[in-house]
């Protein structure tokens, strides 16, 4: 497929098969992900992969108690988050997705966010390549930020977790959702 199907073609999947994503997948769309641009060349991003069902159950969770308490800093007023769905006992934020691939970065630098957002982009589209769905799950980077997180997934206290990704086998389709024509400002 070429770069416009795949941007085309990529969308944000919300159900998952329990069917595992292969490592040699996974690293090759690690690999995809440390070609994105990166400013000053500092390429500040590292990763942590996670494939246990039983510690994405945890995480997720972790990840409702922030928002049913209304101490997760990104959705302070869960902004249509916090609705009976996302919080209830069986739902899980991670969608059933057999893997989650956490784009870390230090907390220094100026584009250290921006760095790994670009990560991530490469890594939705090589994933989309091999044919699997990707979401970004903003809703456990409060949970994966804490302290006792931090530890157990391995990731420095001077870094700190940017984009969850969820990665898996689509369950069925996922349709395109329609998007705005791009809105130019000024063109000269």
């Amino acid at each position: 497929m070429n770069i416009n199907e795949a941007i085309a073609g990529r969308r944000s999947v919300r159900d998952y098969k329990a069917k595992e994503v292969d490592d040699v997948a996974v690293k090759q769309m690690l690999e995809a992900a440390v070609h994105a641009p990166t400013a000053i060349h500092e390429e500040p991003w590292a990763f942590v992969v996670i494939h246990d069902k039983n510690l994405l159950d945890r995480l997720s969770d972790r990840a409702k108690e922030f928002l049913k308490s209304g101490a997760d800093p990104i959705h302070p007023d869960g902004t249509n988050h916090a609705n009976d769905q996302l919080v209830a006992k069986d739902f899980n934020v991670f969608y059933n997705a057999t893997t989650l691939i956490i784009i870390c970065g230090e907390t220094t630098g100026a584009f250290v966010p921006a760095d790994c957002w670009l990560a991530a982009q490469n890594l939705m589209l090589a994933a989309y390549a091999h044919g699997f769905g990707t979401c970004v799950i903003g809703l456990a980077v409060t949970a994966i930020n804490t302290p006792e997180w931090k530890k157990e997934l391995g990731i420095p206290a001077d870094m700190a977790a940017f984009v969850p990704i969820i990665v898996g086998v689509p369950a069925g389709e996922t349709p395109p959702v329609s998007r705005k024509p791009p809105k130019v400002l000024n063109w000269k």
